[in-house]
Protein backbone atom coordinates (compact mmCIF):
# COMPACT_ATOMS: atom_id res chain seq x y z
CA UNK A 1 0.00 0.00 0.00
CA UNK A 2 1.16 3.17 -1.32
CA UNK A 3 1.82 6.62 1.14
CA UNK A 4 -0.77 9.17 0.54
CA UNK A 5 1.10 12.28 -1.16
CA UNK A 6 0.63 14.12 2.42
CA UNK A 7 2.66 11.22 4.41
CA UNK A 8 5.31 11.90 2.25
CA UNK A 9 7.33 14.43 3.69
CA UNK A 10 6.06 13.25 7.13
CA UNK A 11 7.67 9.51 6.70
CA UNK A 12 10.85 10.97 5.36
CA UNK A 13 10.35 13.25 8.25
CA UNK A 14 10.24 10.01 10.78
CA UNK A 15 13.02 8.25 8.33
CA UNK A 16 15.51 10.71 9.29
CA UNK A 17 14.73 10.98 12.65
CA UNK A 18 14.76 6.74 13.22
CA UNK A 19 18.26 6.84 11.22
CA UNK A 20 19.58 9.38 13.79
CA UNK A 21 18.28 7.58 16.74
CA UNK A 22 19.14 4.51 16.34
CA UNK A 23 22.81 5.32 15.32
CA UNK A 24 23.41 6.04 18.33
CA UNK A 25 24.31 3.59 20.92
CA UNK A 26 22.28 3.64 24.21
CA UNK A 27 24.46 4.28 27.09
CA UNK A 28 23.08 1.23 29.50
CA UNK A 29 25.85 2.16 31.91
CA UNK A 30 23.72 5.00 33.42
CA UNK A 31 20.95 2.95 34.40
CA UNK A 32 22.85 -0.94 35.05
CA UNK A 33 25.50 -1.41 37.06
CA UNK A 34 25.98 -1.87 40.86
CA UNK A 35 25.75 1.62 41.53
CA UNK A 36 22.05 0.76 41.70
CA UNK A 37 22.33 -1.58 44.12
CA UNK A 38 22.48 -0.47 47.60
CA UNK A 39 25.41 -1.52 50.02
CA UNK A 40 25.80 -2.62 53.08
CA UNK A 41 23.84 -0.24 56.24
CA UNK A 42 26.23 0.15 58.85
CA UNK A 43 23.31 -1.15 61.44
CA UNK A 44 24.06 -4.45 59.42
CA UNK A 45 27.87 -4.05 59.41
CA UNK A 46 27.84 -3.47 63.15
CA UNK A 47 25.41 -6.71 63.47
CA UNK A 48 27.96 -8.95 61.64
CA UNK A 49 31.02 -7.34 63.37
CA UNK A 50 29.40 -8.20 66.76
CA UNK A 51 28.66 -11.59 65.87
CA UNK A 52 32.00 -11.98 64.78
CA UNK A 53 33.20 -10.61 67.72
CA UNK A 54 30.59 -13.14 69.82
CA UNK A 55 31.89 -16.47 68.32
CA UNK A 56 33.87 -18.34 71.06
CA UNK A 57 32.60 -15.52 73.80
CA UNK A 58 31.07 -18.52 76.05
CA UNK A 59 35.30 -20.19 75.86
CA UNK A 60 35.64 -17.92 79.37
CA UNK A 61 32.61 -19.13 81.42
CA UNK A 62 33.33 -22.35 80.10
CA UNK A 63 36.66 -22.60 81.42
CA UNK A 64 35.09 -21.42 84.72
CA UNK A 65 32.90 -24.01 84.95
CA UNK A 66 34.72 -26.75 84.06
CA UNK A 67 37.20 -25.45 86.71
CA UNK A 68 34.63 -25.10 89.61
CA UNK A 69 33.36 -29.19 88.05
CA UNK A 70 37.14 -29.84 88.88
CA UNK A 71 37.06 -28.17 92.81
CA UNK A 72 34.01 -30.26 93.06
CA UNK A 73 35.15 -33.27 92.18
CA UNK A 74 38.32 -32.66 94.51
CA UNK A 75 35.79 -31.68 97.20
CA UNK A 76 34.04 -35.41 97.20
CA UNK A 77 35.63 -38.68 98.46
CA UNK A 78 36.06 -40.70 101.81
CA UNK A 79 39.25 -38.11 102.29
CA UNK A 80 37.59 -34.57 101.07
CA UNK A 81 37.43 -33.56 104.75
CA UNK A 82 41.08 -33.79 105.14
CA UNK A 83 41.79 -30.25 103.46
CA UNK A 84 39.16 -29.02 105.74
CA UNK A 85 40.69 -29.54 109.10
CA UNK A 86 41.75 -26.82 111.17
CA UNK A 87 45.16 -26.14 111.34
CA UNK A 88 44.76 -25.29 115.14
CA UNK A 89 42.92 -28.57 116.12
CA UNK A 90 45.88 -30.64 117.29
CA UNK A 91 46.40 -27.16 119.11
CA UNK A 92 43.21 -27.27 120.72
CA UNK A 93 43.17 -31.08 121.84
CA UNK A 94 46.67 -30.50 123.35
CA UNK A 95 45.19 -27.39 125.26
CA UNK A 96 42.36 -29.09 125.86
CA UNK A 97 43.86 -32.56 127.79
CA UNK A 98 46.59 -30.50 129.18
CA UNK A 99 44.05 -28.66 131.52
CA UNK A 100 42.09 -31.97 131.86
CA UNK A 101 45.89 -33.43 133.07
CA UNK A 102 45.89 -30.41 135.45
CA UNK A 103 42.71 -30.84 136.86
CA UNK A 104 43.26 -34.91 137.14
CA UNK A 105 46.51 -34.37 139.26
CA UNK A 106 44.56 -31.93 141.34
CA UNK A 107 42.57 -34.72 141.79
CA UNK A 108 44.81 -37.19 142.98
CA UNK A 109 46.45 -34.67 145.04
CA UNK A 110 43.09 -34.20 147.10
CA UNK A 111 42.87 -37.82 147.28
CA UNK A 112 46.38 -37.55 149.06
CA UNK A 113 45.47 -35.02 151.54
CA UNK A 114 41.79 -36.65 152.31
CA UNK A 115 44.54 -39.86 153.29
CA UNK A 116 46.32 -38.27 155.15
CA UNK A 117 44.65 -36.03 157.28
CA UNK A 118 42.22 -39.29 158.27
CA UNK A 119 45.46 -41.36 158.94
CA UNK A 120 45.55 -43.89 156.17
CA UNK A 121 48.41 -42.07 153.68
CA UNK A 122 49.77 -44.89 152.24
CA UNK A 123 47.29 -47.56 152.99
CA UNK A 124 45.60 -49.95 151.14
CA UNK A 125 42.40 -48.09 151.58
CA UNK A 126 44.34 -44.70 149.53
CA UNK A 127 45.49 -47.12 147.17
CA UNK A 128 42.11 -48.34 145.90
CA UNK A 129 40.63 -45.00 145.53
CA UNK A 130 43.90 -43.87 143.57
CA UNK A 131 43.52 -46.77 141.43
CA UNK A 132 39.46 -46.43 141.04
CA UNK A 133 40.33 -42.17 140.47
CA UNK A 134 43.23 -42.79 137.98
CA UNK A 135 40.78 -46.21 135.80
CA UNK A 136 37.92 -43.14 135.40
CA UNK A 137 40.53 -40.41 135.01
CA UNK A 138 41.65 -42.16 132.10
CA UNK A 139 38.41 -42.93 130.51
CA UNK A 140 36.90 -39.26 130.75
CA UNK A 141 40.06 -39.03 129.02
CA UNK A 142 39.81 -40.79 125.79
CA UNK A 143 36.28 -40.15 125.78
CA UNK A 144 37.22 -35.95 126.06
CA UNK A 145 39.66 -36.72 123.16
CA UNK A 146 37.25 -38.28 120.85
CA UNK A 147 34.69 -36.11 121.63
CA UNK A 148 37.53 -33.28 120.27
CA UNK A 149 38.32 -35.52 117.59
CA UNK A 150 34.83 -36.04 116.45
CA UNK A 151 34.34 -32.67 116.00
CA UNK A 152 37.08 -31.39 113.87
CA UNK A 153 35.95 -34.64 111.83
CA UNK A 154 32.59 -33.52 111.42
CA UNK A 155 33.54 -29.65 111.03
CA UNK A 156 35.87 -30.35 108.32
CA UNK A 157 33.04 -33.12 106.19
CA UNK A 158 30.39 -30.17 106.59
CA UNK A 159 32.80 -27.46 104.96
CA UNK A 160 33.92 -30.03 102.60
CA UNK A 161 30.13 -30.79 101.54
CA UNK A 162 29.31 -26.81 101.79
CA UNK A 163 32.45 -25.86 98.88
CA UNK A 164 31.00 -29.44 96.79
CA UNK A 165 28.00 -27.80 96.99
CA UNK A 166 29.66 -23.93 96.64
CA UNK A 167 31.56 -25.50 93.12
CA UNK A 168 28.41 -26.98 91.93
CA UNK A 169 26.35 -23.71 92.09
CA UNK A 170 29.46 -21.88 90.42
CA UNK A 171 29.70 -23.99 88.02
CA UNK A 172 25.97 -23.58 86.83
CA UNK A 173 26.07 -19.70 87.39
CA UNK A 174 28.79 -20.41 84.78
CA UNK A 175 26.91 -21.70 82.08
CA UNK A 176 23.67 -19.66 82.84
CA UNK A 177 26.04 -16.81 82.37
CA UNK A 178 27.44 -18.20 78.99
CA UNK A 179 24.07 -19.01 77.91
CA UNK A 180 22.53 -15.56 79.06
CA UNK A 181 25.62 -13.80 77.28
CA UNK A 182 25.25 -15.55 74.08
CA UNK A 183 21.07 -14.63 74.23
CA UNK A 184 21.59 -11.16 75.10
CA UNK A 185 24.16 -11.24 71.75
CA UNK A 186 21.98 -12.70 69.68
CA UNK A 187 19.30 -10.36 70.14
CA UNK A 188 21.49 -7.43 69.94
CA UNK A 189 22.87 -8.63 66.15
CA UNK A 190 19.19 -9.74 65.44
CA UNK A 191 17.98 -6.39 66.24
CA UNK A 192 20.48 -4.05 64.37
CA UNK A 193 20.20 -6.78 61.02
CA UNK A 194 16.57 -6.11 61.02
CA UNK A 195 17.13 -2.22 61.70
CA UNK A 196 19.65 -2.57 58.77
CA UNK A 197 17.92 -4.59 56.54
CA UNK A 198 14.96 -1.92 56.64
CA UNK A 199 17.20 0.77 55.93
CA UNK A 200 18.89 -0.38 53.67
CA UNK A 201 15.37 -1.69 51.83
CA UNK A 202 14.92 1.53 51.78
CA UNK A 203 17.85 2.94 50.41
CA UNK A 204 17.34 0.11 47.44
CA UNK A 205 13.99 1.39 46.20
CA UNK A 206 15.79 5.00 46.53
CA UNK A 207 18.54 3.11 43.78
CA UNK A 208 16.03 1.49 41.67
CA UNK A 209 13.77 4.71 41.22
CA UNK A 210 16.80 6.36 39.77
CA UNK A 211 17.43 3.45 37.53
CA UNK A 212 14.19 3.28 36.01
CA UNK A 213 14.55 7.37 35.59
CA UNK A 214 17.89 6.95 34.19
CA UNK A 215 16.38 3.71 32.18
CA UNK A 216 13.09 5.68 31.21
CA UNK A 217 15.48 9.02 30.18
CA UNK A 218 17.73 6.41 27.62
CA UNK A 219 15.19 5.05 26.28
CA UNK A 220 12.03 8.01 25.73
CA UNK A 221 13.43 9.40 22.41
CA UNK A 222 13.11 5.90 20.88
CA UNK A 223 9.39 5.78 22.46
CA UNK A 224 8.50 9.09 21.42
CA UNK A 225 9.71 8.01 17.73
CA UNK A 226 8.07 4.66 18.34
CA UNK A 227 4.86 6.51 19.08
CA UNK A 228 5.37 8.82 16.13
CA UNK A 229 5.75 5.83 13.63
CA UNK A 230 2.63 3.93 14.93
CA UNK A 231 0.56 7.33 14.32
CA UNK A 232 2.18 8.06 11.25
CA UNK A 233 0.80 4.15 10.14
CA UNK A 234 -2.61 4.97 11.51
CA UNK A 235 -2.74 7.86 9.39
CA UNK A 236 -1.50 5.99 6.34
CA UNK A 237 -3.97 3.07 7.50
CA UNK A 238 -1.56 0.12 8.40
CA UNK A 239 -3.17 0.26 11.67
CA UNK A 240 -0.12 0.01 13.87
CA UNK A 241 0.49 0.48 17.51
CA UNK A 242 3.37 1.73 19.56
CA UNK A 243 4.70 -1.52 21.46
CA UNK A 244 6.35 -0.22 25.29
CA UNK A 245 10.04 -0.85 24.74
CA UNK A 246 10.55 -0.73 29.03
CA UNK A 247 8.23 -3.34 29.99
CA UNK A 248 6.37 -3.01 33.10
CA UNK A 249 8.59 -2.38 36.03
CA UNK A 250 7.67 -3.21 39.50
CA UNK A 251 7.36 -1.03 41.61
CA UNK A 252 10.79 0.17 43.30
CA UNK A 253 9.35 0.40 46.62
CA UNK A 254 7.60 -2.51 46.50
CA UNK A 255 10.51 -4.72 45.43
CA UNK A 256 13.24 -3.29 48.22
CA UNK A 257 10.52 -3.49 50.72
CA UNK A 258 10.18 -6.67 49.85
CA UNK A 259 14.22 -7.45 50.23
CA UNK A 260 14.33 -5.91 53.06
CA UNK A 261 11.92 -8.03 54.76
CA UNK A 262 13.71 -11.17 53.79
CA UNK A 263 17.09 -9.82 54.71
CA UNK A 264 16.10 -9.14 57.94
CA UNK A 265 13.92 -12.45 58.59
CA UNK A 266 17.52 -13.84 57.25
CA UNK A 267 19.13 -12.57 59.99
CA UNK A 268 16.49 -13.28 62.78
CA UNK A 269 16.73 -17.11 61.70
CA UNK A 270 20.84 -16.81 61.89
CA UNK A 271 21.49 -14.37 64.79
CA UNK A 272 18.16 -14.63 67.02
CA UNK A 273 17.92 -15.20 70.52
CA UNK A 274 18.31 -18.79 71.16
CA UNK A 275 15.80 -18.66 74.49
Amino acid sequence: MALPDYLKDTSKDFAKQLTAATSVPIKTSTFTGRQFVAGEDPLQTQAVNLARSGVGSYQPFLTAAQGAIGQQAASAGPQAFQQFMSPFQQQVINTTLSDFDRQAAMGRQGIRDQAAISGAFGGGREGVQMSEFDANNLRNRASLLAQLQQQGFTQASNLAQQNFQNQGNLAAQQMGLSNFQRGSMGQDVSALGNLGAFRQGLTQSQLTADQQAARTGAYEPLQRLDQYGAGLGKLAGFGSQAAPLDGGAASPFATALSTATGIAGLFGKMYGSKG
